[in-house]
């Protein structure tokens, strides 16, 4: 079975180098593809602010938003009849329970697919993200926690905002790996998701997505748009469960397990 999995993981590699080479007809429907989250984002967005006034009295954790945003991202996905896309185990995801939740980042497209979850989290993602007019603004709206990669002083007041909003009620969604796959094969996780969970004694949520960095690899903007794609909410895993060790420790453990899962290793 190694060498199933390692047959796996070249096959990743050998798709991911492959230069794309897209008939006119690719390059057209992609172009209407982004121009239509181009026009939609600018009509979407004062809806958005609309509901975040409405509710700004009594809707602390921005739910309502929230649930309108999962909606709006949902849109790009259901619209696109080429993309058959499943998600299972949805029932892990309990009522009134905040979790740590981490995903596998393979492409852009894992944004929109766990919005499709429909359930209430708030985003980690990096400052640039925030800067993009009507969906960024609508992320600063929703109060989503924002990142400068590499700045100590960004990374601790993420911590601390993660925290404070587990603290509060809500789950926090984080990529481990930082940024996105360019090989389709896993990167190191960083530990601070796993900080944050043992910090604040959260269960770990994890979220395997598979199929995202075939129909939108990291590199370019053609869409491929046939595709079967997968997200898979997994059991939580609360703090008497995680491994032994430092969140470090407990990051490389998790690296392993996610790897199993997309088939890196034998099973």
């Amino acid at each position: 079975m190694q060498a199933v999995g390692n047959a796996r993981s070249a096959a990743k590699k050998a798709a991911a180098k492959a230069p794309l080479r897209a008939p006119l007809h690719l390059w057209l429907l992609s172009a209407a593809y982004w121009f239509f989250i181009t026009i939609s984002s600018i009509t979407l967005f004062p809806l958005a602010l609309t509901i975040w006034l409405l509710t700004l009295p009594f809707d602390r954790r921005k739910w309502l938003l929230h649930r309108f945003t999962c909606g709006w991202a949902s849109l790009y996905t259901w619209l696109n009849p080429a993309w058959n896309i499943t998600i299972v185990g949805r029932e892990h995801i309990q009522p009134g329970v905040a979790y740590m939740m981490i995903a596998n980042h393979q492409s852009l497209l894992d944004v929109l697919v766990l919005f499709r979850l429909f359930r209430h989290f708030k985003w980690v993602s990096k400052a640039e993200n925030f800067r993009v007019p009507c969906i960024g603004w609508n992320m600063s709206l929703n109060g989503y926690i924002k990142l400068r990669r590499g700045e100590k002083d960004s990374i601790d007041n993420m911590m601390i905002a993660c925290e404070r909003t587990i603290r509060q009620g809500s789950s926090v969604m984080m990529f481990p790996e930082g940024s996105r796959s360019r090989d389709g094969l896993l990167r190191t996780f960083k530990h601070g998701a796993f900080t944050i969970a043992r910090n604040t004694q959260t269960p770990l949520l994890p979220i395997v997505i598979e199929g995202t960095g075939d129909a939108l690899p990291k590199a370019g903007w053609v869409l491929r748009w046939r595709g079967h794609i997968t997200v898979r909410v997994l059991p939580p895993i609360p703090p008497e469960q995680w491994p032994a060790g430092t969140p470090l420790d407990v990051a490389k453990n998790m690296r392993e397990f996610y790897r199993q899962q997309l088939g890196e290793l034998d099973e």
